[in-house]
């Protein structure tokens, strides 16, 4: 009985509970919490910068976000379902318009040329990028950096220009397949953006495509998908509680609560972050004048 024929059955790739709650079935009180965000910092708005591998997702993030704070479909930021080289070639700001014409929410999203081993976005841009420096519709050049007395290095940089919180857009299905040289690049625009004390998100994109997850309701509840987010989180130092697992609307012709409510989680988390550093950042300003 129970002999050399006998297999043990494989261990389920499910886990008995979540390891991270989301509440399915309210995605409207996290749309709410989005559209009403409004900066505590008068005039200010909050910039949201996007980077990551080419091929990540990036333009597919922005043009989600919109879909679902619109309640319909949207392509504002261009989206290519090619692979190659970065679609995305020049400098961009995205504002997402309210259900007021004219008005928009008090948050934008800049999106970027992707990074790759020996082509793509340069570090030093997207450090420069941080600070403010870039000015709308520079056209990156993977050869050579923006320099000071260029026509789209921006001298004089407000509040508004810099970024408040910068994002990693990485696909799911392919974290460990991305080569050394990227992840070194993501880790060194981690310290430059840590140094700036601007917070660090990741957004793991394309869930869809990893086997298991059919339903998008069990991605808490696979092992994979945690074991995916604990190595990147491993590999470029980003925490844990800062890295949100999504699946961008592509094909679809009409949204989906589950969707929605993943990327509601991300984007509201994103908005406190950035919030929290801002806030930060004023009231170290007000101490030190306090002090001077």
């Amino acid at each position: 009985m129970g002999g050399k024929g006998s297999k043990k059955p494989k261990p389920s790739p499910f886990l008995d509970t979540p390891w991270r709650e989301i509440n399915w079935s309210d995605k409207q009180s996290a749309l709410q919490y989005v559209k009403n965000y409004k900066p505590h910092i008068e005039g200010r708005q909050l910039r949201i910068l996007l980077h990551g591998p080419t091929g990540a997702g990036k333009s597919s993030f922005i043009n989600s976000v919109r879909s679902v704070l619109k309640g319909r479909m949207c392509a504002l930021a261009l989206a290519d379902n090619t692979f190659g080289d970065s679609f995305t070639k020049t400098y961009t700001t995205y504002k997402i318009e309210k259900e007021t014409p004219n008005t928009f929410h008090p948050f934008v999203f800049n999106d970027i040329m992707g990074l790759s081993k020996d082509k793509g976005v340069l570090v030093d841009d997207i450090k420069l990028a941080l600070k403010g420096h870039v000015k709308e519709n520079y056209k990156f050049n993977p050869e050579s950096k923006l320099s000071e007395g260029d026509q789209f290095y921006n001298a004089t940089v407000n509040p508004n220009d810099t970024v408040d919180v910068l994002v990693c857009v990485i696909p799911a299905n392919n974290i460990s397949l991305m080569p050394v040289e990227t992840v070194q690049k993501i880790k060194e625009i981690r310290t430059a953006a840590s140094q700036l004390g601007i917070p660090q998100v990741a957004i793991l994109t394309k869930i869809d495509h990893c086997l298991e997850i059919k339903d998008l309701k069990i991605v808490y509840k696979s092992a994979d998908m945690k074991e995916k987010m604990e190595q990147f989180s491993a590999d470029v130092g980003i925490p844990m509680n800062c890295i949100f697992p999504v699946k961008s609307y592509s094909e679809e012709i009409d949204l989906n609560n589950d969707t929605d409510s993943l990327i509601l989680s991300a984007l509201k988390h994103i908005i406190n972050f950035g919030e929290d550093s801002m806030n930060h950042k004023m009231n170290q300003a007000e101490d030190s004048h306090g002090y001077a």
